[in-house]
């Protein structure tokens, strides 16, 4: 079944190159850059079936440049490498907030099989070095499961240090 929550709040923080969002749900998530990259929507890198998914490396540095809201049920990563053919809708931002971890760490086994190397730290370690949870979820014991917002779907960006 597909969770059907709606985003109140998008906010880039272009520095530690993380896209923060919360839901109408009380479900908070900071999603690293690379990330949303390496599990980008578009045909380019799922492919049309999962034998055709292109795995994607030397993504550690990249950021998102800018977010488009298409209509009320998605937004348009750019990101720095070019890549923009990708829809995020909310419920598979949801997705990839809820499931970080073994994502992640599928991901992290997938390169490691092909030799690939990371040449940059792990951003969720660096999520955690800063004191910042990569996910809260309603009932999780969370603080914050209330978000503060004052305009419904709103997407910002914002470049301050820290976040």
């Amino acid at each position: 079944m597909e969770h059907r929550s709606l985003p109140t709040e998008i906010a880039l923080h272009q520095q530690s190159r993380v896209l923060e969002i919360a839901f109408d749900d009380g479900a908070r998530f900071r999603l690293p850059c690379e990330y949303l990259r390496v599990y980008s929507p578009s045909a380019e890198v799922r492919g049309h079936s999962p034998d055709t998914a292109k795995l994607q490396v030397k993504k550690e540095a990249v950021n998102i440049t800018d977010l488009q809201q298409i209509g009320h049920y998605a937004v348009k990563i750019i990101f720095d490498d070019g890549h923009k053919s990708g829809l995020y809708d909310w419920n598979y931002l949801y997705k990839l907030g809820r499931a970080w971890q073994p994502l992640w760490f599928d991901y992290l086994q997938k390169i490691k099989d092909v030799g690939y190397q990371r040449s940059a730290p792990d951003p969720f370690e660096t999520l955690a070095a800063r004191g910042e949870q990569p996910a809260q979820l309603p009932g999780d014991g969370s603080t914050g499961s209330a978000v503060p917002s004052t305009n419904q779907n709103a997407v910002s960006a914002s470049t301050e240090g820290g976040q």
